[in-house]
């Protein structure tokens, strides 16, 4: 890589711990489709509320986000905290979803190839369908559905092994929050590709849950259609989450007076 002028990522903003990356969509693909070419190993994640309260609670979870190269502002109102605290004049959040699709486009188009990792089977068969209807000519490296529970070392050193093999410069994970940002934590160095974190990602454009209406996600209440659409799995965590960051963003916006 001699000879070559490094990447600069986006400047991160103090959010309760977390440290999130004052960045946008064109800023975001330009810098993720850049690493891709090179074949770097880097991470990007997108965090909502949930993943900041997370980040708050847990030092490990806390340490792994903050040594990414993107922790991208997902929820509207991870972004409305920022501009207020520190003055930022982000005009839209850098939602997993549509980072995806936007990403996918411009790998197709440059003959990035992408790989799919998480998720069941049947999501990925569908996901794998519906990504190339939606970006011709999508270069789709692989695809895989990890074990539920924990793998062996050994299992875990053939995946990355065919992850690398498959000569991709992009690996979607859907797995979660925050088990999808451990794995590409652990595995940041080992991966040459940038690992790109996108959570329901997968599920929304397999097709298999709902995505929220534009005008829902706009108004910072993506949160309420999918509690509607999943109440007794996500009741929980948005009574709880959503009342944490409240206090959160009440309190330090009081200590700053």
């Amino acid at each position: 890589m001699t000879g070559i002028a490094p990447l600069h990522w986006p400047p991160k903003y103090d959010l309760f711990g977390a440290m999130i990356s004052a960045t946008d969509y064109e800023q975001a693909e330009e810098l993720i489709i850049e690493a891709a070419r090179r074949k770097m190993a880097a991470v990007v994640s997108h965090l909502p509320v949930h993943s900041i309260v997370t980040a708050w609670r847990d030092e490990s979870y806390r340490r792994s986000i903050n040594a990414f190269e993107i922790a991208a502002p997902d929820g509207q109102p991870v972004r409305w905290a920022l501009n207020r605290i520190h003055g930022l004049r982000l005009r839209d959040r850098v939602y997993g979803p549509e980072l995806m699709l936007r990403l996918c486009r411009r790998a197709a188009r440059e003959g990035i190839g992408i790989y799919l990792y998480g998720s069941t089977h049947e999501v990925l068969r569908r996901l794998e369908r519906n990504l190339c209807a939606m970006c011709p000519g999508l270069i789709i490296a692989g695809t895989e559905s990890p074990p539920f529970g924990q793998m062996t070392e050994e299992e875990d050193a053939a995946a990355v092994r065919r992850i690398n093999a498959s000569g991709a410069g992009i690996v979607f994970i859907g797995l979660g929050c925050p088990k999808q940002d451990f794995y590409a934590s652990a595995h940041r160095h080992s991966i040459r590709a940038v690992q790109v974190c996108v959570g329901a990602a997968f599920d929304f454009h397999a097709g298999t849950k709902p995505m929220a209406p534009r005008w829902m996600q706009r108004a910072g209440l993506e949160w309420l259609f999918r509690l509607i659409s999943e109440p007794r799995r996500l009741w929980r965590r948005y009574a709880v989450n959503n009342t944490l960051f409240l206090l959160l963003l009440a309190r330090r916006l009081l200590l700053r007076r």
